[in-house]
């Protein structure tokens, strides 16, 4: 078989291009460092790699998330703690206006320190993010949440929780409504309220009271009404008490005897009373209503301001700083279940950073397997692809040099 001049030339072209060819490949995956330069060369790895690294990003947004989540509960437990050390000063004022031996401008003055704490309470309830977004408005983070109306705190904000999706199949809240935190909050033991009538002029206590069987508690209305009359025998004070239903205006029992510090007991609930209260006085058991942090921080204000001169007075005073200690236990009790929840969301967002951690380095390393560019090989292979590529070169000028007429 006879091959032409031109045959050859084009085979030892040809030879050579491949020969560049496969050498130029090799300097782009030594120079970046990876096997797959182009999907070609090798498809199913490329697509592999591609899948990995969509997911890779994904997981590498949740972090972001998760980042902003976290900061964002920080903040929001900062306040609440800040929240919680004013409840607690304003506890403690109470207990101290209680001390006999304070005169009323005394405890005016632990008023106007009241007052400071109140406007402290309520620039936290209106504390904004970095961002100016309000921390306790709901969807509303734009909107201050609270602000002052005829003396009154009123929430501006709505029931929404701010939310971030922290992975492909969790959502976080990260905010909290002003209203669940400082609003919603339970009066006297969180099921019923007992208060004396400011008119009395006994020195009955009312306690707290709790529930003995919740079955049998009706949510009514009742009042416990005293009468005073004289043993003639022994010229002493005899004590009793009638227990009405106002809300089905019936009544419950009559002339009971009261034993100072005895527990009183009806419906399933009891409560004890100390002290003696006269003739006429009058308590009221009643359901638990809502009642504002401020509504309560603003009420101790006004009992501190109230003149106390009497044994009647000073009997109210107590009764009165009875109740608004009870307020701020539940107002205080509801803050911490709310930082409670705060911190088992920073705990699952801590373990669930954790675990994205992991899943990046899983990603790094299956990205590693399907595009890493194994050097130690590739520069054996760059090497012996010059020699190759000489040898060509070397071959065409042999091959292009015969001729007959060298031979002439």
């Amino acid at each position: 078989m006879r091959v032409s001049t031109n045959t050859m030339y084009d085979q030892g072209v040809q030879s050579m291009l491949k020969q560049q060819e496969a050498l130029f490949k090799l300097q782009q995956q030594i120079s970046v460092g990876k096997r797959i330069v182009t999907p070609s060369d090798d498809p199913v790895a490329a697509a592999r790699a591609h899948e990995v690294s969509q997911a890779a990003s994904i997981n590498s947004q949740y972090a972001e998330n998760r980042d902003k989540a976290k900061a964002s509960l920080g903040l929001v437990e900062s306040n609440l703690q800040g929240v919680s050390t004013i409840i607690q000063n304003a506890r403690s004022i109470a207990v101290a206006a209680g001390n006999p031996i304070l005169s009323e401008s005394d405890r005016r003055v632990m008023a106007v320190e009241l007052r400071g704490r109140l406007e402290e309470l309520i620039g936290l309830a209106n504390s904004a993010d970095s961002e100016g977004n309000f921390l306790f408005s709901g969807y509303q983070a734009k909107v201050q949440p609270f602000v002052k109306n005829a003396g009154d705190v009123q929430y501006a904000g709505d029931q929404g929780q701010r939310l971030t999706q922290v992975t492909s199949s969790r959502q976080i809240a990260v905010s909290d409504t002003g209203s669940n935190i400082f609003e919603r909050v339970m009066d006297g033991n969180g099921i019923f309220t007992t208060s004396a009538n400011a008119s009395n002029t006994g020195t009955g206590i009312i306690g707290v009271g709790s529930v003995t069987d919740p079955t049998n508690l009706t949510g009514d209305d009742y009042e416990i009404n005293f009468h005073v009359t004289q043993d003639p025998l022994t010229l002493k004070d005899i004590i009793t008490y009638d227990v009405l239903n106002t809300t089905t205006s019936s009544t419950i029992s009559t002339g009971n005897t009261f034993v100072d510090g005895n527990m009183i007991a009806f419906d399933g609930l009891q409560f004890d009373i100390k002290g003696k209260p006269a003739d006429g006085d009058q308590f009221k058991v009643e359901p638990s209503s809502q009642q504002s942090i401020f509504k309560t921080i603003d009420n101790l204000i006004n009992v501190l301001e109230t003149t106390t001169n009497d044994q009647s007075g000073k009997t109210n005073l107590t009764n009165s700083l009875n109740t608004a200690m009870q307020n701020l236990d539940q107002g205080l009790d509801n803050v911490l279940s709310i930082r409670a929840s705060v911190g088992v969301k920073l705990q699952e967002i801590d373990a669930l950073q954790s675990i994205g951690e992991d899943n990046a380095l899983q990603y790094d390393q299956t990205l590693s397997r399907l595009q890493d560019l194994d050097y130690a090989k590739a520069l054996s292979d760059f090497t012996r692809q010059q020699g190759l590529l000489e040898a060509a070169q070397q071959s065409f000028i042999r091959i292009s040099g015969l001729s007959l007429f060298n031979k002439l």
